[in-house]
């Protein structure tokens, strides 16, 4: 019974962490990996992360995707000074290198196993006082 207690009690506190968190602190939580963390198991480097960043848990529904960017957090604010687009919308000026997490199939229960794309692309993002707050997409550089 006590290890059910102290169970919960580990959980409920760091909820309450990522429940404190500003809108900017989630974005960098979710989407920032810079330098690119170094897993165990090179292929199991989505769900490592998702876990990790409290993005995907137990008994909660897997989710879709998600896109790490491996570059600092600079790179990102400063793509919130470009002009946005007419959805309000900015984009990177350069391209970022980046982790594209699919999830395989479409059961969506836990436990998630994605698929991890290395990509180089521009990195779309909203802002909000000139900090970014949502991960809008990303998209290839033209040929």
């Amino acid at each position: 019974m006590a290890g059910w207690v102290l169970c919960m009690a580990m959980m409920l506190a760091t909820l309450a962490g990522v429940v404190g968190e500003t809108r900017y602190e989630k974005f960098l939580r979710q989407h920032v990996d810079y330098p690119r963390t170094s897993v165990v198991m090179a292929h199991r480097y989505c769900e490592t992360m998702l876990a990790r960043r409290q993005v995907t848990a137990p008994g909660r529904p897997c989710k879709p995707s998600n896109t790490f960017v491996h570059e600092t957090e600079g790179e990102l604010v400063a793509a919130c000074s470009q002009m946005p687009d007419t959805a309000g919308v900015h984009s990177t000026r350069k391209t970022m290198s980046i982790t594209a997490c699919r999830l395989r199939g479409r059961d969506n229960r836990t436990p998630c196993v994605y698929r991890a794309r290395q990509l180089q692309h521009h990195v779309r993002v909203n802002c909000i006082n000139g900090l970014p707050v949502h991960l809008a997409g990303t998209h290839e550089p033209p040929q």
